[in-house]
Order: C-alpha cells, then sequence, then structure tokens
C-alpha cells in the first residue's frame, strides 16, 4: 500500500468512525465532485479563473443571453455527454448501504442520477437540462436538446464557418470571441416571440424558488450529521444548510481540498481527492 493509499485509507476510517451513531445522513455535493467527469469548477485550487454568469446581467441584457447560448450551443454536446466518475458511483454505494440517507447537490449536470442515485438528489441550484421562457411564466420547460436542435436550424451558416474547439466552462458553454458571438441567433420563445430563454438553473445573484429551499431546509433540519463533499460551500444557499445541521450539535465533515466557508463549523476535515476518498468510504462500510 502506497503512502497516499493508506492516508486515505486512514482517514476514510476516520471519518467512519466519527459518523458512527448518526443517522438519516445528508450528502451535500458540489462541483468538486464532477470535475473528475472533465466539467470544470470555479473555486478548486489551481483552476483556471472563470467568471459566473449573474443572473441580473442574463435577464435585463440581449447582448449577455446572445453570448451565453452562443457558446452553451458550442459546448452543450461535450456537457451532457460527461459521464459519471468513482465520487459519484461511491456515492450510489453509500446510499444502497444506508450511510447516505439523502443528497443535496449544487451541479447542475445531473450526473448523480446519471450514476443511478437513489432516492433522486435534491438540485439545489437546478439543472441545465430544461429550459424556459422567463417571459412566459405559465408555459412549459422544453427540454435543452430540443432548444438545441432549433438553434442549430436558426444558425446553420454560422454553425457551418466555424472552426476548431474551446475548453468548457463550469456552466456548460465555453470562451469564443466575441466576433463571433454577434452572429449568432439567440433561441427565441415560440409562444411569445422573446428572446428571453433561460436555462433552468440558478444563475449566481438569482432567486432559488421557496420550494427548492424549504425541502432542502427539511432534510438539513432533519440530517443526524452532514457530509460536504466537493464544495467549498461558497454560496449562501448551501452554508445555511450545513450551518442548520451544525446548530442542531450534529457532525459536520467537509471533504473538499482547500478552504471553505463552512471551516469554521466543521468536526471534521479531509483534503484527499474527493473521488478517492468516497470510494474508500464506501469499501470500508
Amino acid at each position: 500500500m502506497s503512502a497516499i493509499s493508506g492516508a486515505v485509507a486512514r482517514t476514510a476510517a476516520s471519518l467512519l468512525a466519527h459518523l458512527r451513531g448518526c443517522d438519516n445522513i445528508l450528502f451535500l455535493t458540489g462541483a468538486g465532485v464532477s470535475t473528475a467527469s472533465g466539467i470544470p469548477d470555479y473555486r478548486s485550487p489551481n483552476a483556471p479563473v472563470y467568471k459566473p454568469l449573474q443572473h441580473g446581467e442574463f435577464v435585463n441584457s440581449a447582448a449577455v443571453r446572445q453570448r451565453y447560448w452562443a457558446r452553451s450551443f458550442l459546448g452543450w454536446p461535450r456537457f451532457r455527454c460527461a459521464q459519471p466518475n468513482s465520487s459519484h458511483a461511491a456515492l450510489v454505494r453509500l446510499s444502497r448501504a444506508g450511510l447516505c440517507a439523502n443528497l443535496i447537490t449544487q451541479n447542475v449536470d445531473r450526473l448523480h442520477q446519471k450514476a443511478g442515485h437513489a432516492p433522486a438528489p435534491l438540485e439545489l441550484h437546478g439543472a441545465l437540462f430544461e429550459v424556459a421562457c422567463i417571459a412566459c411564466t405559465s408555459e412549459r420547460a422544453i427540454c435543452r436538446d430540443e432548444l438545441q436542435g432549433a438553434m442549430a436550424a436558426a444558425n446553420a451558416e454560422w454553425v457551418a464557418a466555424l472552426g476548431g474547439s474551446a475548453e468548457l466552462r463550469p456552466d456548460g458553454d465555453v470562451e469564443i470571441e466575441p466576433a463571433v458571438v454577434a452572429s449568432f441567433a439567440p433561441p427565441t420563445c415560440a409562444a411569445c416571440g422573446r428572446d428571453l430563454m433561460k436555462p433552468e438553473v440558478v444563475f449566481y445573484g438569482g432567486t432559488i424558488p421557496p420550494s427548492t429551499v424549504e425541502a432542502s431546509l427539511a432534510l438539513a433540519e432533519r440530517a443526524g450529521a452532514v457530509v460536504v463533499s466537493g464544495s467549498t460551500v461558497s454560496t449562501f444557499s448551501a452554508f445555511r444548510l450545513v450551518r442548520a445541521v451544525a446548530a442542531r450539535g450534529r457532525p459536520v465533515a467537509v471533504l473538499t481540498r482547500g478552504a471553505t466557508r463552512a471551516d469554521a463549523l466543521a468536526t471534521f476535515k479531509a483534503e484527499h481527492d474527493v473521488g478517492e476518498l468516497l470510494t474508500e468510504v464506501a469499501g470500508a462500510i
């Protein structure tokens, strides 16, 4: 056994001991769980510097929406084809073994579902797989793949003139030159004709639906412990869940490299690769 694998095994054993006797354990996952699937994050050590898309900018600027959809159009095929990694597989095993009673994810990639996680994770910030018009609030959401087809048809010449590839970003889009964006035709609503189509995710500065807030807090308030996995807990929507568990004197385990907003509340902290550590934990129970 190598020194690294030995350290991971010891940490896994310590974590299980720390959680012994806890029931209804809640796992909270973040972008660090999906990086091994090729989806980058915003805040992990050595991560490229990305500027998150702001809700207000998206809603108030047609140019920002055009830029987002041009970049999303190019990034979507790779994003939707991303596959679960060892972290997702380990969490499925932990759920089946009863250690992970509930899972809340900040990720918008549906990789937990693709891995077969049950019960279905609560998506704190939504997912990129549905799109709706923010002007037609009564209209149904449509499948992102359906919108992709419509954008492809409307931008056939744009696609034909485009060459090369670009690096995937955390929002599931790619970086492209402004001059290229300028000739892209953004999607419009089939009902009202406006260019106010938005993925069913909560952008930075946006508001989480009240039903999601209530459901997430209910899980946190029932949890016998919370295990933060691959998240810096930088958003308040995630931090308040950890705080709710800590306020009741329950264990808070943080399995994330680098500093997190929840470190001061943590009763256990580990900075190993999250996939390696969760796999070790799953194999030890």
